[in-house]
């Protein structure tokens, strides 16, 4: 992923330099298991972690990986320099490649899901504490974008909050499915290899061995993973865009924090633009593009093939950097986000109280009157605030038919913002807790 939305937290994990350390972790305590065996020399062992606080030269690797074509080779070959041709002579026995890779992309898939569970809880703290400032703030809500009913801003919150909670128990699960590492050998029947040398290596690792591998550790695994992730960024999208409306001109009820010396346009020194939340839709959408090809990767041929790798060396690291950096980024949107009240009751009150109808419309069938023609009354008297600009609570309290059923008195009771509100304490409690 680019500098420009990377966290280097997260880039690190995925470096080469953690990548071939992790590696090198592998293969010794494989041969600290192997040497409790009996398979390989005690000594050969020790020997090995000679190269425990050794920086691997990425470049000799990669130049030795010019000729060998193999990039596990070069690095044991690196190694062996290390540690010494006749004392590394055990590394790596009974294992193939897929040993040390799999297993590696699983520790780092590991490592930077707890990262994004860091990120996730960054995010839900700051929904949370915005629900519970603006709980009681009335907005209108909007169904199609048009006009509903009253909610609230802290309802807004809270959903969002909701929404996050199950990504994060969904990312929680994902680290789980991934968590396994396998060292069987060969198309993974363990011929060559105890099965208690993964077990051991697993246990080391915070691994759970792979019940069954073949040659590969099953990418179904994998495609739960980035479905996951791929859900998640839209939840955050979900969020960004709610935002991006609300900052809309003609709305404004809510808008970024601009900090000072920030330009909005190159042209047009008044623009106050939603750039962080569109960034964020479109960091969405590169999470998401690697759902797909993190399916297409299940069908391997037989035990194994290698057309799940290449795909692996990109969405592996591309898409945990890029969502690292989207929810700190939308973090800081929700901690900084400006919130307007006075434009949230300017905006509902827009159409002169029209966003009462349902109540009239229920106590009319309470009433007596019929769903039908209660209907009829309703609707006649809201479509003159449409195309009238009239006063909702004015027309009904003039129209006669509507007189017959309901008092002013009652009319007038069905214009109260608080009996919208009534519930958000409930609610509040379910998604939050007493």
């Amino acid at each position: 992923m680019i500098p420009r939305y990377s966290r280097p937290e997260m880039v690190a994990l995925w470096s080469p330099e953690t990548k071939f350390k992790i590696w090198f972790e592998i293969e010794a305590h494989a041969c600290d298991a192997q040497a409790a065996l009996g398979v390989i020399p005690k000594e050969n062992a020790e020997a090995v972690w000679k190269a425990r606080d050794v920086e691997f030269d990425v470049a000799r690797i990669d130049e030795i990986e010019a000729v060998t074509k193999h990039d596990v080779i070069a690095f044991l070959t690196h190694l062996a320099d290390i540690v010494g041709a006749d004392q590394a002579r055990f590394v790596h026995q009974g294992m193939t490649s897929s040993d040390v890779l799999d297993t590696t992309l699983n520790i780092q898939l590991v490592r930077a899901t707890d990262l994004l569970i860091a990120g996730m809880d960054r995010v839900q703290a700051a929904l949370k504490t915005r629900a519970y400032e603006h709980k009681d703030t009335v907005r209108i809500g909007r169904s199609h974008g048009i006009h509903a009913e009253p909610t609230t801003m802290g309802l807004t919150f809270a959903r969002f909050y909701a929404e996050m909670a199950r990504g994060r128990a969904r990312l929680v699960a994902a680290r789980a499915e991934v968590a396994t590492g396998a060292i069987s050998g060969a198309v993974g029947t363990f011929a060559n290899i105890d099965p208690a040398v993964e077990e051991h290596v697993c246990k080391m690792l915070g691994l759970t061995p792979e019940p069954i591998s073949t040659q590969v550790i099953p990418r179904d695994r994998h495609a739960m993973y980035f479905a996951t992730l791929g859900v998640i960024a839209s939840s955050m999208e979900n969020i960004a865009i709610e935002i991006r409306h609300m900052q809309r001109t003609e709305v404004l009820e809510a808008e970024e924090f601009f900090s000072p010396g920030q330009k909005g346009s190159s042209a047009m020194p008044h623009k106050r633009n939603p750039v962080l939340t569109e960034n964020l839709t479109g960091l969405a959408r590169l999470v998401r593009m690697a759902v797909v090809p993190a399916m297409e990767n299940v069908a391997l041929w037989h035990e194994r093939d290698i057309s799940h790798s290449s795909v692996e060396r990109a969405i592996g690291p591309d898409a945990t950097i890029t969502l690292d950096f989207a929810l700190h980024r939308l973090a800081g949107v929700i901690e900084k986000l400006v919130i307007y009240p006075e434009n949230m009751l300017k905006n509902m009150n827009k159409f002169r109280g029209l966003v009462m109808s349902q109540r009239v419309l229920l106590a009319l069938t309470q009433a007596g009157v019929s769903r039908e023609d209660s209907y009829k009354l309703v609707q006649r008297n809201a479509m003159k605030v449409w195309e009238q600009g009239a006063d909702f609570k004015t027309e009904l309290l003039n129209d006669a038919d509507v007189l017959k059923a309901l008092s002013a008195a009652e009319i007038e009771e069905k214009f109260d913002l608080g009996y919208h509100t009534k519930h958000v304490d409930t609610i509040f409690a379910r998604v939050f807790g007493s």
